[in-house]
C-alpha cells in the first residue's frame, strides 16, 4: 500500500497503548514516516510526556508554541501557518493553554490568563470531571479542522489515563443538557467517531502484560466511544536467523574454528536463551492476532542506548516496508 495514501487516511492519529511499550518513539516513527512520504506532519505532545523531540535530535522540551523537528528552513513555524511538505513540528498541549485560547475565542482574552493562574481550570475540573481532557481534545479538534498539517500525530497518556482521556467526551455528552461544554465534547466525539478524521494507533510490547492491556483497551475504547483503530503495532519486534537452531559445536566444526568446551557450553546457554526469548514474541504476536483483528505493523528492536534521529530513520523504514506489505487499502479498521 502507498504510504502517504495510508497516512492520508485520517488526519489525526492518536497514538496509545501501556506505560513503557515506547509510544513516543513510534509518535516520532510515524511522522518521519508520513514526513518522508512527502506529508506534512504536526506532532502534539500532552502535559508530562518529554522525549519526542531528542528522537529528531532537538536538545529540550517542546513548548506550546510550534517548533521544527525537521524537513523545514530557518523560518519560526509561527510565520509559516503550515508546515512544508515533508516536514515535521511539533507542540505541546496543556488544559491551561487549551482553555486560554478558548476563552480567547469567545471574546475573554483579557481576563484569561487570569483565570487560569488563580487556579480556575482545577475548581472547573473538580466540578465537571472530564473537562480536562475535553479542553485539549477540543484544542486537537481545533487544529484539524483548520488544516494546520496534512497529519496530526497525537502521543496520547498511558492505557489508564488515555481510557478516561478518550472517554471524557462521551461521558460529558451524556451529562450535559447544553451550553458550551456539551458543544465541545459534541464536537470531540463527532472528531473520534469519524474514521476520516481520526483513528487510535494501539501500541505493544510482544509480552504478556501489554499485549493483554491492549486488547482489553481496543475492546473498551470500540464499544463505549466508537473510535476507529489503525493497525496495532508490535514495537520491539523480534525474529531470529535460522542459524539459532544449530549448537555451537557443529557451527564451529563448520567454520573451522577452534572453541573451547567452557565457550561452547556459554553460547549455546545464550542460543537457548534467545531462542527463549523468540518463542515467547511468536506466543504473543501468535495470541494477539487471535483476540484482537486488526492487522499488525511489526516495528523491530533496535540494540541502542537511545533513540536519536540515525535510529528514528531505521525505525521509520521499517514501518514504511510494513505499510507497503499491507494486503489491501481496507487493512486499517
Amino acid at each position: 500500500m502507498d504510504v502517504a495514501a495510508w497516512c492520508s487516511q485520517s488526519q489525526v492519529w492518536v497514538v496509545a497503548g501501556k506505560g513503557g511499550v515506547g509510544k513516543t518513539t513510534i509518535t516520532a516513527t510515524l511522522a518521519a514516516t508520513a514526513a518522508a512520504a512527502g506529508l506534512s506532519v504536526l506532532v502534539v505532545e500532552l502535559e508530562g510526556k518529554h522525549g519526542l523531540g531528542a528522537c529528531f535530535g532537538r536538545e529540550g522540551p517542546v513548548g506550546y508554541e510550534p517548533v521544527t523537528l525537521r524537513g523545514a528552513g530557518p523560518e519560526a513555524p509561527e510565520t509559516l501557518g503550515k508546515p512544508p511538505a515533508g516536514a515535521v513540528w511539533a507542540r505541546r498541549l496543556t488544559p491551561d493553554d487549551a482553555l486560554i485560547e478558548y476563552l480567547a475565542d469567545h471574546g475573554l482574552q483579557r481576563v484569561s490568563k487570569r483565570l487560569v493562574s488563580s487556579g480556575v481550570v482545577d475548581v472547573v475540573a473538580t466540578a465537571i470531571p472530564g473537562i480536562r481532557d475535553v479542553l485539549v481534545l477540543g484544542k486537537v479538534k481545533q487544529l484539524e479542522r483548520a488544516g494546520v498539517a496534512d497529519v496530526v500525530v497525537l502521543d496520547a497518556p498511558a492505557t489508564g489515563h488515555a481510557m478516561t482521556f478518550l472517554t471524557s467526551a462521551s461521558g460529558l455528552l451524556d451529562a450535559a443538557r447544553g451550553g458550551p461544554v456539551r458543544q465541545q465534547a459534541s464536537d470531540v466525539v463527532e472528531l473520534l467517531r469519524d474514521a476520516a478524521r481520526c483513528r487510535v494507533l494501539p501500541v505493544t510490547l510482544p509480552e504478556e502484560m501489554p499485549v493483554s492491556e491492549t486488547i482489553e483497551a481496543t475492546q473498551v475504547l470500540r464499544d463505549q466511544v466508537g473510535i476507529h483503530f489503525g493497525p496495532v503495532v508490535v514495537n520491539c519486534f523480534e525474529s531470529g536467523p535460522s542459524e539459532l537452531e544449530v549448537p555451537a559445536a557443529d557451527a564451529a566444526r563448520a567454520t573451522g574454528i577452534a572453541v573451547s568446551s567452557p565457550a561452547l557450553d556459554a553460547l549455546d546457554a545464550a542460543r537457548a536463551f534467545r531462542l527463549r526469548r523468540l518463542g515467547l514474541v511468536e506466543e504473543q504476536v501468535g495470541r494477539l492476532a487471535r483476540e484482537l483483528p486488526l492487522t499488525q505493523l511489526h516495528v523491530p528492536r533496535l540494540f541502542a542506548p537511545a533513540i536519536g534521529p540515525t535510529e528514528l530513520d531505521r525505525l521509520a523504514g521499517a514501518m514504511a516496508r510494513a505499510i507497503e506489505a499491507l494486503p489491501a487499502p481496507d487493512a486499517v479498521r
